[in-house]
């Protein structure tokens, strides 16, 4: 603990006055531009993945980036997503999933979970996903079923996002925009979704358009 409140300390004499006029505008209230749920892996840092400020991501995160398929049982992720969506009309969704994933290793040998029921229970929203991967590769090696099994929980986990109401009315409003993410822990890669080739890709070559339009913006406003 003393690492940490000693970080406190440097934020509040090195960091904070630098950006003391964005965190007084961000007291009065928040506008994020995507809703981010990712895993709790203690590897994966959002901020300095996507280069964001405070108050750009609404991030919520759980063991294997889970979105539980909507319910009238109330839970925290439920909770959070209705706010985001229809509350702060966040404009996109990301669900990230990430290499070395324990969580998905854990769904891929539930027996190895006796000990963990709550985990257990929790990872049985990603047992379609692992449905899929011994479909497909019941012989693959453990390296390339595990890596299909991150991507594949990262599709099923937007389909049930798309069974929460709040997302719903929004995709048919056509003002929400909804992305599957890979992280690779190791080189730092991001890949994306493609629905139309249903392939994952290289988030530059995935946001080309959007990338260059951005650049563009910024050298208009230099």
């Amino acid at each position: 603990m003393p690492k940490f409140a000693a970080g406190v300390l440097k934020f509040q004499d090195n960091v904070y006055p630098d950006k003391q006029d964005l965190f007084e505008k961000l007291s009065q209230g928040q506008s994020p531009e995507a809703l981010f749920i990712t895993c709790s892996d203690s590897r994966i840092e959002l901020a300095m993945i996507t280069q964001t400020e405070p108050g750009e991501l609404f991030i919520c995160r759980n063991a294997g980036n889970i979105v539980p398929p909507h319910t009238e049982q109330t839970g925290a992720m439920t909770a959070s997503i209705e706010y985001a969506v229809a509350v702060l009309e966040v404009p996109h969704i990301v669900v990230c999933g990430h290499s070395g994933c324990g969580a998905m290793k854990g769904a891929m040998d539930p027996e190895g979970l006796s000990s963990l029921p709550h985990v257990a229970k929790w990872l049985g929203y990603s047992k379609a996903a692992v449905d899929i991967v011994d479909e497909l590769a019941p012989d693959g090696s453990d390296d390339d079923r595990m890596q299909m099994l991150i991507e594949q929980n990262v599709l099923l986990q937007l389909q049930h996002l798309r069974t929460h109401p709040s997302v719903a009315r929004r995709l048919a409003r056509g003002d929400l925009d909804l992305h599957g993410w890979v992280y690779d822990i190791r080189t730092g890669g991001v890949d994306a979704y493609d629905p139309q080739t249903g392939k994952f890709t290289r988030v530059d070559a995935h946001y080309a358009s959007e990338i260059a339009e951005l650049a563009g913006a910024s050298d208009c406003a230099a």
